[in-house]
């Protein structure tokens, strides 16, 4: 295994100058010939950072823990695929973890944050997280992102624009003639599930369009609990002509229950759905959907943990750019006259 020396050799530098290079210290007082130089060394000899020594000398690992509700949950893709490109370039590693196969009653985030094992934590917070399980997180005297969760005073957060995503979804209905539209929402305790409630009523509000309060559900984002939304709609003497889903997992529950109780989508009702992921192209039909900005939030995520983890402080921050972006497919249509 290459070291600094044979890179320094390599490069005919010193040995602290390609230290202060690959570790990207700032203040470094080379020529951009002599950096790139020490880069190609580096590169040719195969050199990999000797993140023990490193570790030891720093007291830090490098490495930063990402925990979030499922990683076999395709919403959650883009989020870690923009978390670990951030990190890459902060020399930083990722350990991903998952809480929702961990039994109920252990103690499961002190059990994925470990003890000194990682330098700080992002969090993507699940519906059945506890309290208890918040409070660890931001008690722990590490550095603490919480991802469209915001914690006063104990970290930082990222999110995206919940309120216009569902204001755009309600929009696309509206203008499509709808005027009885149904909300299929997270559960009541979810902070994104309070947001996209908000921006629903919000573009019914601004269309003067009555909502009933039969219309409206709060069972969650899982694909059985959107199956139960529709199934407490489809009962009502006035079924809504389209629904709003706050999460596409539901989204494809309200549709294979739609199949299930004889309702044509999207002759009888439409269906949209927030987030766009690829498995709402592959359902028949396909779902119409609002992308939000996953890939973005997740960088940036990483990007505020990394400044808590150097400077102690960062911001909430809403990702905005790129805002939120409609999909249309072929699960919304016009209502039947």
């Amino acid at each position: 295994m290459a070291t600094l020396s044979d890179v320094a050799t390599r490069a005919g530098v010193s040995v602290s100058a390609v230290s202060r290079v690959l570790s990207e210290k700032p203040g470094v007082r080379v020529s951009v010939a002599t950096r790139q130089r020490i880069h190609d060394a580096a590169k040719e000899l195969n050199y990999r950072p000797n993140f023990t020594a490193r570790a030891l000398k720093s007291s830090r690992t490098h490495a930063v823990g990402l925990v979030v509700p499922g990683v076999t949950n395709a919403i959650f893709a883009e989020l870690m695929r923009g978390v670990e490109e951030e990190a890459r370039t902060k020399d930083y590693m990722v350990l991903i973890a998952s809480t929702e196969r961990l039994p109920e009653g252990e103690e499961s985030i002190p059990r994925l944050m470990g003890e000194g094992r990682v330098d700080g934590v992002l969090v993507q917070f699940g519906d059945h997280l506890s309290g208890d399980d918040l409070r660890t997180v931001t008690d722990s005297g590490l550095p603490v992102i919480s991802i469209n969760t915001i914690n006063p005073g104990k970290g930082g957060s990222v999110r995206v624009e919940d309120e216009a995503g569902m204001r755009l979804a309600t929009e696309h209905l509206i203008e499509l003639g709808h005027t009885r539209i149904g909300y299929a929402g997270g559960v009541p305790t979810s902070e994104s599930g309070q947001r996209r409630l908000a921006g629903f009523l919000e573009a019914m509000a601004a269309a003067k369009l009555t909502v009933e309060p039969e219309l409206v559900t709060d069972f969650g984002y899982y694909p059985k609990q959107g199956a139960q939304a529709l199934d407490a709609m489809a009962e009502l003497s006035t079924p809504p002509t389209a629904v709003v889903v706050a999460n596409i997992n539901a989204a494809h529950g309200v549709l294979s229950e739609a199949r299930r109780l004889g309702i044509r989508v999207p002759e009888d009702m439409s269906i949209v759905a927030m987030h766009d992921t690829w498995t709402a192209e592959i359902a028949w039909p396909p779902l119409t959907c609002v992308r939000l900005p996953l890939y973005e939030l997740g960088r940036a995520a990483m990007a505020s943990l990394w400044e808590i983890i150097n400077s102690g402080t960062a911001e909430d921050r809403v990702i905005a750019d790129p805002a939120p972006e409609l999909i249309v497919r072929e699960s919304t249509a016009p209502p039947a006259r």
